[in-house]
């Protein structure tokens, strides 16, 4: 997998201020395109310490490229806790607790700026890796692969599962195949001087086939009656790397588990709970305030009651997320979703962070929402030929879902429970104008149709909803009440439809002196 340019510019613009005269940051940080030499330009910087630490603490540097690569993609994170009793990790080491604390002794600097500071924090994960190599009597230190039990002790993984995992499917996969954003080339001689994890072919999880059963003992049993059936979906991140991910939730001294973990590439998924308990992810309970005051109903109980969380290996504070894990994350939440019969929106599939705001924030603001509902909707409606069509085209999968309206239609989103991103409005008006939700049926066949809005007491009664197929027949007029119902799907009736282009009209022609509300369409 390779870091995004942009990753590196922010790095850059993070080590500017500690750089010698000769660190030189790119003249224009908000040019677009990068090409292959402005990146390795931008890098040299961070290059330049990683070689500087390796040679005063006699570590090797590809060794602590790997290490970083590995814990944070090279960004220099500010950490928060998402688990109790795991402290925060920082910078691009992610050195956490008493590691940062020793570190920070050990190369003479202050853990404040062990903490925030790109160098010293380098610095500080090579002072504590040397210490470990001192410690074990490591003989030979150019031997690279003599050093892998000194970086899992620098992990603080404690499963030998976890640990083999880390150490050959990770760290020493990028040193043998190479990370080009890391400054690392190839190596495929390398061996790491630890043991395979001897277990036998690994199973895959119980509620989601594309993933491996590694079951935790932190669950409990959901509640009987509606609390307790899965209504939600909870996105985190680990605030670390994915194998010290499901170490920490696997361990019974944890107390904490999640449903599921997704790692950095998207390449790998974990199951640890089964998805009809209850796994121990959001200390938080629910309040509707904090999610557009949808489903109040469940109010005072306990998130984990009706949820399903699943934890991403990366931090809250990183850049952005790579596009191979939003996917494999999507075809989890789609698959969940599906099985749960679980409203695939931002009212059911939430952040840990909008749930538990006193002291979370994950996934972060640079969680891709808008897209990633998208993929889910879109995975989803391939499965199951269901298909969204949403009042924000860049919502929609174009290729068989579109919404057409003319300049008189207003972008809202003042009122909460919207689908997607926002909906759009306009007066009613004697006028033949309309917002046209179009789907595309490959073959013809019976659908059911219904209708999102977001309800208040200046929408009309008596919104028409005109029913067109593809052959241009009006199939049925459906007037709804838009003062009423909503947020929630409202379904308009079943119609046999031909393939082709077949259509949702939403006209404005109810009675003048209100408003019309276009938010979305499902076809299923």
């Amino acid at each position: 997998m390779r870091i995004s340019s942009r990753s590196f510019l922010l790095v850059t613009l993070l080590v500017a201020s500690a750089c010698a005269s000769a660190c030189t940051a790119p003249e224009d940080e908000n040019a677009g395109d990068v090409t292959p030499q402005a990146l390795d330009d931008s890098r040299r910087p961070l290059d330049a310490m990683f070689e500087d630490a390796a040679r005063e603490f006699q570590v090797p540097a590809n060794l602590l490229k790997a290490i970083a690569y590995t814990e944070t993609r090279m960004e220099m994170v500010r950490g928060e806790q998402e688990f109790e009793g795991r402290p925060a990790a920082f910078g691009v080491m992610a050195l956490r607790g008493d590691t940062l604390l020793r570190g920070a002794k050990l190369a003479g600097v202050t853990p404040e700026k062990a903490r925030t500071d790109p160098r010293a924090n380098i610095r500080a994960g090579a002072a504590v890796l040397a210490s470990l190599a001192e410690e074990a009597g490591l003989a030979d230190r150019a031997d690279v692969g003599a050093w892998a039990t000194i970086a899992v002790r620098l992990s603080g993984i404690t499963s030998p599962e976890a640990q083999a995992h880390y150490v050959h499917r990770e760290v020493y996969d990028v040193l043998r195949r190479g990370e080009p954003a890391a400054g690392i080339t190839p190596a495929e001689g390398i061996r790491p001087q630890f043991a395979e994890a001897q277990s036998a072919v690994q199973a895959a999880g119980p509620d989601y086939p594309a993933s491996i059963w590694r079951p935790s003992p932190n669950y409990g049993s959901r509640p009987s009656g509606d609390i307790g059936d899965p209504g939600m979906i909870v996105i985190h991140t680990c605030e670390g790397n994915y194998a010290g991910c499901w170490d920490w939730l696997t361990n019974s001294a944890s107390q904490v588990s999640a449903h599921y973990v997704v790692n950095e590439s998207g390449s790998e998924v974990s199951q640890l709970v089964r998805e009809a308990n209850r796994a121990w992810h959001v200390a938080a309970t629910y309040k509707c305030s904090l999610n557009s005051n949808v489903e109040c109903w469940r109010n005072g109980y306990s998130v984990n009651h009706f949820s399903v969380g699943i934890e991403h290996g990366g931090f809250a504070s990183q850049s952005s997320f790579p596009a191979g894990q939003i996917d494999a994350s999507a075809k989890l939440s789609c698959d969940i979703a599906r099985d749960q019969a679980i409203p695939r929106d931002r009212f059911h599939i939430l952040a840990h962070g909008q749930l538990q705001p006193e002291n979370r924030t994950d996934p972060g603001p640079n969680w891709p929402w808008t897209s990633y509902i998208s993929k889910i909707n879109s995975f989803c409606g391939t499965a199951t030929g269901e298909i969204v069509i949403d009042s924000d085209n860049a919502n929609n999968d174009t290729a068989k879902a579109k919404i057409e309206v003319s300049s008189e239609w207003a972008t809202g989103s003042a009122t909460s429970g919207y689908y997607g991103s926002g909906y759009l409005y306009a007066s009613t008006v004697a006028t033949a104008d309309k917002a046209t939700f179009s789907f595309y049926l490959p073959a013809a066949g019976t659908k059911t149709v219904d209708a999102w809005w977001v309800a208040g007491t200046n929408r009309t009664t008596a919104a028409p909803f005109v029913v067109v197929d593809a052959n241009g027949t009006t199939l049925a007029t459906v007037n709804a009440n838009q003062q009423t119902n909503g947020s929630k799907w409202n379904t308009l009736g079943s119609w046999s439809f031909p393939a082709g282009w077949n259509k949702v009209e939403l006209r404005r022609t109810a009675a003048e002196g209100s408003v019309v509300i276009a938010d979305a369409v499902r076809v299923r």
